[in-house]
């Protein structure tokens, strides 16, 4: 499966896929983070129609499942771009100049946080400590950790995945 549009309805293969993921993981112990990583892969995102059903079928409240989607920031809610950009924003990283960085690539992405570019490739996420404290500042796009940020840099591989 490959990512639901943000303006799909979640269908009946939309509901049958998410079983299918559920059943892979039910039987793990703690199986809750293993189906959120499989539902982020192939989604993008978890819809929010889907977090009703995960309780369900986990047997814990919808509450719990929405708490653990949005205390990580490896998931999201909402639909993003195929390509994601993450700038620290911890306090190392903003001591290193990551808020000099992140108006660089603002302004040079023509976009805010949370946005995605206008060809729809990129999306700019703040995310509050990537674990490089000592390479600060520090970006990840897309699953790839960026030490020692710089508008240069991020600019190259940015270029690379808009391609």
């Amino acid at each position: 499966m490959t990512r639901m549009p943000p303006d799909r309805a979640f269908d009946a293969e939309a509901q049958s896929h998410l079983q299918t993921i559920i059943a892979r993981h039910i039987d793990r112990e703690g199986p809750l983070l293993p189906i959120l990583h499989d539902i982020q892969a192939d989604w993008g995102m978890i819809p929010e129609d889907a977090q009703p059903i995960l309780a369900k079928a986990l047997g814990i409240t919808r509450a719990e499942v929405y708490g653990v989607v949005s205390f990580y920031h490896d998931f999201r809610d909402h639909p993003t771009a195929p390509h994601v950009l993450r700038l620290c924003r911890a306090e190392s990283c903003q001591s290193m100049g990551a808020d000099e960085l992140a108006d660089q690539i603002c302004k040079a992405l023509g976009i805010g946080w949370h946005e995605t570019t206008p060809d729809g490739r990129l999306t700019l996420e703040p995310v509050f400590c990537l674990g490089l404290c000592a390479c600060a500042p520090s970006a990840e796009l897309d699953g790839k950790l960026i030490g020692r940020a710089n508008a240069a840099k991020i600019g190259r591989l940015v270029a690379e995945v808009r391609a």
